[in-house]
């Protein structure tokens, strides 16, 4: 319960940095921000502790029409200076509650992640979950798209795209990044490295720690800037930050920042490598030194959760039809259901960088930056929990290159549903890990479920550009 002391002392921080409006976040089922704006000197005692009523029925995936009352809750914890405001404001992210009973809403995604570290902390195997995603994302200098009864058709460029090395520029000077070249080059290859300063220390300014940024593999403006671990629902609050910043400073440098998985066709996708690990009383619970890549049991374990239940998270780590797109054999593509020290094409990854004991963990590579970062992180902790608590052996390790091996043996290592329809599937069959300790609960999963498939059956019904170049004369 946040105390009148807290909110005397954020009232001192507001007027020692001049701050003159206050917005309220709260995140929808989908997991967008939304926002709800407030003159400073409104923000009052009985905004905190009552809270500020919204339309829940205007959120997608929250509440229907008919029930539609509900009360942002501010979290004073979470209160932050916008950087990417002209103005002085300080953001607040907001809980969900229900104006008649006063209890927590079920299907607000932040109360999910809460709901799982409790819940991590209730079976005694671990008090402390730490989660560290590496969002990439493209930045692009021009984007157009449209899609009506007659027409449909996405455009997109970047000045550094090698789809430009021949157009007029007035002049052209070269620097184009060829396809899949594009990891970590200088200027003035790398056309973004100011912009991407621009957008870290953004992000620092927000209290999220930023490690290492840098351009990534694919040409056209890919990016990643790399952020320091966290617990899952402070790291999804700080990926949302993370978000938000990226695409207001992209557009104040008139550019646009995307998290979409798959804009490209032919070069790298953006994923979103979620690092995590397990600690119990201030101890790693994932190193061993005598383990396979200094891994312990209960690492092994937590793999097995993740690779048992792989195709089921996906439905909420990977969740739209542009996902599977990035997801198909090729170069790096997390698509194989294995794990590996070294094997970038395995679901799960071991970073061998460090052989410190508090920098051993795991890293699950199919996620992407446009899943809800709270629902995808609790997901995540609660397959990684159930591996470790029914002792599932994820098997051997995978340290061939699999586009080497033999068709019968390629055969033999299963991979990632190859539809967004095929993981709505799997959570259907495999959500009973996910209900444990009332994490999720089977209203949340219907409606998502319920989305997704709406997402899946427009996209079916919906001709697009390249069937008409495979059938239009057929």
């Amino acid at each position: 319960m946040t105390s009148m002391q807290d909110l005397h002392a954020l009232k001192e921080r507001m007027e020692a940095a001049g701050v003159a409006r206050v917005d309220l976040r709260v995140t929808d089922l989908l997991g967008r921000w939304h926002h709800f704006s407030v003159p400073a000197d409104h923000f009052s005692g009985e905004s905190v502790t009552r809270g500020v009523g919204f339309d829940g029925s205007s959120l997608r995936g929250f509440q229907s029409i008919d029930a539609s009352d509900m009360l942002l809750l501010p979290d004073l914890a979470s209160a932050v200076i916008d950087p990417t405001e002209a103005v002085p404001t300080m953001a607040i992210i907001c809980d969900v509650v229900d104006p008649l009973s006063g209890a927590r809403y079920s299907r607000d995604p932040r109360y999910v992640a809460a709901k799982a570290e409790a819940h991590l902390a209730a079976s005694g195997v671990a008090d402390t979950a730490y989660f560290g995603p590496e969002l990439e994302f493209f930045v692009f200098d021009d984007v157009r798209f449209q899609q009506s009864g007659n027409t449909a058709f996405y455009y997109v460029d970047s000045g550094e795209g090698d789809w430009n090395a021949g157009r007029d520029e007035a002049p052209n000077l070269g620097f184009k990044i060829p396809a899949k070249e594009g990891y970590a080059p200088v200027p003035p290859l790398d056309a973004l490295s100011s912009l991407r300063w621009e957008m870290a220390e953004a992000i620092q300014r927000a209290g999220v720690e930023v490690e290492v940024h840098h351009h990534e593999v694919a040409s056209g403006g890919q990016c990643e800037i790399a952020t320091r671990f966290a617990p899952p629902r402070r790291k999804a609050d700080e990926t949302q930050w993370y978000k938000h910043i990226v695409r207001n400073v992209a557009r104040a440098n008139r550019r646009v920042a995307t998290f979409m998985p798959k804009p490209l066709f032919g070069d790298n996708g953006s994923g979103m490598h979620t690092h995590q690990s397990l600690w119990k009383g201030g101890v790693p619970l994932f190193f061993d030194s005598n383990g396979y890549a200094g891994l312990s049991q209960t690492a092994r374990y937590y793999i097995g959760g993740l690779l048992a239940h792989a195709p089921a998270l996906l439905a909420l780590c990977a969740p739209g039809t542009n996902s599977y797109k990035r997801l198909v054999p090729g170069f790096e593509a997390p698509v194989n259901l294995a794990y590996s020290a070294r094997n970038r094409s395995a679901a799960v990854r071991i970073p061998t960088y460090s052989d410190s004991p508090g920098q051993k963990r795991v890293e699950f590579r199919p996620p992407d930056g446009t899943a809800n970062p709270y629902l995808a992180f609790a997901a995540m902790l609660m397959a990684g929990l159930d591996g470790v608590q029914r002792q599932i052996d994820p098997g051997d390790p995978l340290e061939r290159n699999i586009y080497e091996l033999k068709p019968e043996d390629a055969a033999r290592v299963p991979r990632v549903p190859a539809t967004l329809e095929a993981a709505l599937d799997a959570l259907e069959a495999d959500r009973a890990f996910l209900l444990a300790g009332d994490v999720f609960t089977p209203d949340l999963l219907e409606r998502w479920i319920a989305i997704k498939r709406d997402e899946v059956e427009a996209l079916q019904q919906r001709p697009t550009p390249y069937e008409f170049e495979q059938y239009f004369n057929g």
